[in-house]
């Protein structure tokens, strides 16, 4: 997408053509970020496509993509910026004849600094995509780090001053909703909700990412898919998940799901033991009515 779209529809066809299959409502806040300059905040289960539509963005305008992945326990140092200290330490030590005050100037200067994620993304010389993923993993104090750059799109180094982005990037932010996000960062972001999607369009994202996928098989895995995500699970499977399903039973040369079928494979689709157990229960009793 050389220009920038001129409405949702553009968004979707883009999106289409590099293999991601959009809603309505997708198109239509992706499209909204790009007129406003604003930050998205993309809320949902995992593996739904959050993060992956932060790299279809990044193809669909031929970007780099930065990606910030969150983590508890994730500081400055490793999402903004630190100074090289080892680099500081060796200037040092070759300028001991110099007065302080010009050692300091030289050794607090962009040369000396190590940009992580956040000052690439802003320093970056062409506009990129960054990706801000699980950011619901951090603590509520390091989603200060955030708020400047989702606001203003600058960064503050005490020893430098302001550093402005000399390009806007294309700002996502996923979150799987396991706490509670600030309301200053949900203030400066559109919001997206992306939940399970219905079985038809499953069924298109399944026939669009499984090579040779029959479409029967692929309306046949949507379908039990959907119905087993109403269980109670300890973890319903994901779109990714049901992709990797489909694959499995390609691979295994299955023209059509059923009881006996499922069964036999879900440990591709389900990822603890007491889910599997439940679900393989429930299909063995429908089996045999």
């Amino acid at each position: 997408m050389a220009t920038s779209p001129t409405d949702p529809a553009q968004v979707a066809a883009a999106l289409e053509a590099h293999g991601y299959l959009p809603n309505d409502r997708i198109a239509q806040v992706v499209f909204l970020a790009e007129r406003l300059d604003k930050p998205v905040l993309v809320e949902g289960p995992a593996g739904v496509g959050k993060t992956e539509l932060a790299k279809t963005l990044a193809a669909v305008h031929g970007r780099p993509l930065i990606r910030l992945q969150c983590y508890e326990g994730l500081d400055e140092a490793k999402a903004l910026y630190e100074w090289n200290y080892r680099k500081q330490l060796l200037r040092l030590q070759a300028d001991r004849g110099r007065e302080w005050d010009e050692v300091e100037a030289d050794i607090f200067s962009e040369d000396f600094l190590l940009a992580r994620p956040l000052m690439r993304a802003i320093t970056a010389p062409s506009p990129v995509v960054l990706l801000i993923d699980e950011v619901d993993r951090v603590e509520v104090e390091t989603e200060a780090l955030l708020l400047e750059i989702l606001s203003d799109f600058q960064v503050s180094v005490p020893e430098l001053g302001t550093i402005s982005a000399t390009s806007r990037p294309l700002v996502i932010l996923t979150s799987n909703n396991t706490r509670e996000l600030s309301e200053a960062l949900k203030r400066r972001c559109l919001f997206l909700h992306i939940g399970y999607p219905t079985v038809e369009r499953e069924r298109q994202i399944l026939l669009t990412r499984v090579p040779d996928l029959p479409e029967t098989l692929a309306d046949g895995v949507a379908r039990l898919v959907r119905s087993i995500r109403s269980f109670p699970l300890r973890k319903p499977p994901s779109v990714s998940e049901s992709i990797d399903w489909a694959s499995a039973l390609l691979a295994l040369g299955v023209d059509e799901v059923d009881a006996a079928v499922a069964v036999d494979t879900l440990h591709v689709l389900l990822k603890y033991q007491a889910d599997i157990d439940t679900v393989a229960k429930d299909l063995a009793d429908v089996d045999g009515q």
